[in-house]
């Protein structure tokens, strides 16, 4: 699982942990045993910078040593990034620079298909789940998510159906979760209280109700279900 040191990575390594799943997490931050208590977590944590796409290779080669031969039951790829100006509005497409268009890409598409590319060994003997985690920015002008972002999001969502149906004959499901707005670090108050009101439950989610759906695409309970992007955003979306 990449993205595992806080937010919507750290609430679903928390709960695969509790359901007796081994995690193997991915982060830009080294491991924090004080916030992530799951089972030997330290030897099974790599640091990494996702934005380097050079990186990868020692990423899938770490993880294939740590996997020891044994099966990759899911891959969930969930770290993103969405920069921000220096006073922190958003960076539209008049204003975002080529260097940032390139970071966000390497992190939020060209990290997923190349993870599932180079495990696709360990998630074919598993016959495995690969969960990628796009955006309800991905379909929709946002007041906060910048335009690189938002159209990352939305490739990641079109590379789901198209790894769904490259990975199907081979026992593999693919499918996507698309969060709305989720209490994590990044939502202030400020904008919590902007937000909430056009939502029609009335309120954010919470990362826990994120990772109950990403558990339930990584079970039998979803075998027959792949090319799917599920909105998990208290009805923003209708």
């Amino acid at each position: 699982m990449t993205g595992a040191s806080r937010g919507i990575g750290h609430a679903t390594g928390k709960l695969f942990s509790e359901a007796g799943w081994r995690i193997i997490s991915c982060s830009r931050q080294p491991f924090d045993g004080g916030r992530c208590p799951w089972h030997s977590g330290t030897d099974n944590h790599i640091q990494v910078e996702l934005s380097d796409h050079r990186a990868l290779p020692r990423l899938i080669a770490e993880i294939k040593a740590r996997l020891d031969g044994e099966p990759l039951h899911a891959l969930i790829n969930n770290a993103g990034i969405s920069p921000k100006t220096a006073n922190g509005s958003r960076m539209n497409s008049l204003s975002t620079p080529v260097d940032t268009w390139m970071q966000v890409f390497h992190v939020n598409l060209l990290a997923p298909i190349l993870l599932a590319q180079g495990l696709f060994d360990e998630l074919k003997v598993a016959s495995g789940s690969i969960v990628n985690v796009t955006s309800i920015v991905g379909s929709r002008v946002h007041p906060f998510a910048g335009t690189a972002y938002a159209t990352s999001k939305a490739a990641l969502a079109c590379l789901t159906r198209e790894m769904a149906h490259d990975y199907a004959p081979f026992g593999i499901r693919v499918n996507a979760i698309a969060p709305g707005e989720i209490k994590t670090d990044i939502l202030s108050p400020e904008t919590e209280a902007q937000l909430a009101p056009v939502i029609p439950l009335h309120r954010v989610g919470t990362p826990d109700e994120v990772a109950k759906v990403i558990l339930f695409l990584c079970s039998n309970a979803a075998s027959y279900i792949t090319g799917a992007e599920v909105p998990i955003n208290g009805g923003q979306h209708v």
